[in-house]
């Protein structure tokens, strides 16, 4: 008998995991065997949780697109179809975020870091992971871009490409996105999100696709059905706090039989993807699928949000987004060419490099992009009720009156233009895009201490907060949604807070709705 050796023990192990890797062929095996979860459900990989993703894993077609509802597991998906494909089938990878920071950030330390910590097999089949931008597994790469920047899009052929959050991405580079695999005779993407608007985004993609929908047999009438609001959604109750809200059940849409929240497991287990447009017409896969399925939210939940969504406009559009993954518009939301027209003024938009004199005050806002777009608005800070004494507002932004004063544009990169507006209209204080370009952000608000910030978007604070970043020197962080509803309701109001100079720019009215 030979003897037993360290060096014979690598072999072998060697030679099984060569063997086990050529008997692994599809993602959906290669996830069950390799991935490992955390809450809600620990343990390995398994698909009697969320059965509908199984057939998107195995889908073999070259362009696939997920519109979905909030927290479905498509982005666990696609980062097990980001591992198969490093692993397996050894591409190289992109994965595309909204932003580089914080998307690319926490996509690092929320999904790639505890995946590793979780799993031993991943975690040595990664050699280098100190990148957030740059992930290596041997000679196979992966990359974690922002959508934003167009310039760490570019230089990047790859096999397998994923792009995360559609909706939320700068709409304009992502056929640049896509060009990173026009040389590749092998490859797949992958485009998914939480919809928002119709017409927009990953709408937009879905609607060139298959439009499939998840189906299953009813466990009473066995007619193959699927879970679509309101049909099959029974909601208790008049109120979203009512106790009896509670009772509110699934039901099957065709014998009206209640479907048990906590048999989902068992009955969705054997669900098919059906089309709605056959793959005849379109070889782009495309895969929908409502919060009514999830395992995690109870039918109670859905039912509170659609009360509370009667009486909210913002609680309407979490309810059809979120929960439906619907695209939706609550009406008069949206800023319409109309509602632009009634705020147009007789004057025109200062674009010469002429001296601007006021005793107002001015502002500067800079979006960066590929264009840094920036808008000098003069205020006027109205009385109210005839009371002209600044000590009654509780927030000035409610009552001040914007006039527009010059809307232009610099070449990406450009920030001698925006230094000359500051100059010219003795802005009072610029607010600054961070992303995607934060360095030169950065350099610009040294260069005008004190009087410029830059801008992050940031979750957990109140209406229209605007407090110092903690991580940022020269920062300020605000959230999204209370700075857009102010802004854009100026716009619905009318030229009683905002005035448009007659001659702006399509693009800025593009850019408004």
């Amino acid at each position: 008998m030979s003897p037993h050796t360290p060096m014979l023990d690598f072999f072998k192990d060697r030679l099984y995991a060569g063997l086990r890797k050529k008997a692994i062929k599809t993602a959906s095996r290669w996830s069950e065997e390799n991935r490992v979860m955390g809450a809600p459900f620990p343990g390995p990989w398994r698909f009697k949780h969320h059965p509908w993703l199984k057939e998107m894993h195995d889908s073999v077609a070259e362009e696939n697109v997920g519109q979905k509802a909030a927290q479905m597991g498509y982005s666990e998906t696609m980062l097990n179809l980001t591992f198969f494909n490093v692993d397996i089938l050894r591409r190289d990878c992109l994965y595309v975020l909204p932003a580089a920071t914080p998307d690319a950030s926490d996509f690092s330390a929320g999904r790639f870091g505890p995946a590793l910590e979780l799993s031993k097999y991943l975690s040595n089949l990664f050699s280098d992971v100190q990148n957030v931008g740059h992930k290596r597994a041997g000679n196979v790469n992966l990359y974690v871009r922002g959508s934003k920047s167009r310039s760490s899009l570019k230089s990047i052929p790859v096999g397998f490409l994923v792009l995360d959050e559609v909706d939320e991405m700068a709409q304009q580079n992502i056929p640049l996105a896509m060009e990173r695999q026009s040389g590749q005779v092998s490859k797949q993407s992958w485009k998914i999100s939480t919809p928002t608007f119709e017409g927009h985004g990953i709408n937009v993609f879905f609607k060139q696709s298959t439009q499939e929908e998840f189906f299953f047999n009813c466990p009473h009438c066995s007619r193959f059905v699927n879970l679509t609001f309101p049909d099959s959604l029974v909601i208790v109750g008049d109120n979203p706090n009512s106790p009896e809200i509670e009772k509110s059940h699934l039901i099957c849409k065709e014998c009206k039989a209640v479907l048990d929240h906590n048999a989902k497991q068992e009955f969705l287990a054997d669900g098919k993807w059906v089309p709605a447009v056959g793959y005849g017409v379109t070889s782009i896969r495309g895969f929908s699928v409502n919060q009514l399925y999830s395992p995690a939210v109870r039918p109670s939940a859905i039912a509170s949000l659609y009360l509370k969504s009667m009486t909210d406009q913002a609680a309407e559009q979490e309810f059809y987004n979120s929960k439906l993954g619907l695209p939706h518009e609550v009406k008069g939301a949206r800023v319409t060419d109309e509602a632009i027209s009634n705020c147009l003024k007789n004057y025109t938009n200062i674009i010469d490099d002429v001296p601007y004199y006021s005793k107002k005050v001015i502002t500067l806002g800079v979006d960066i992009g590929r264009w840094n777009h920036a808008v000098v608005i003069e205020w006027t800070f109205k009385p109210i009720n005839g009371n002209d004494n600044s000590n009654v507002y509780t927030d000035p932004n409610t009552y001040a009156h914007a006039k527009v004063i010059c809307a232009t544009k610099f070449k990406e990169g450009d920030f001698s233009g925006i230094d000359r507006l500051i100059r010219q209209f003795q802005v009072n204080f610029t607010i600054i895009d961070a992303q995607p370009e934060r360095r030169m952000a950065y350099q610009f608000v040294q260069r005008h201490f004190g009087r410029a910030k830059m801008c992050f978007y940031a979750n957990g604070l109140n209406s229209r907060q605007t407090v110092p970043s903690p991580e940022q020197d020269q920062a300020v962080n605000v959230d999204r949604t209370s700075w857009l509803d102010m802004t854009l309701g100026r716009f619905h109001r009318g030229l009683d807070y905002i005035h448009i100079p007659m001659d702006v720019s399509e693009e800025y009215k593009e850019h408004m709705k």
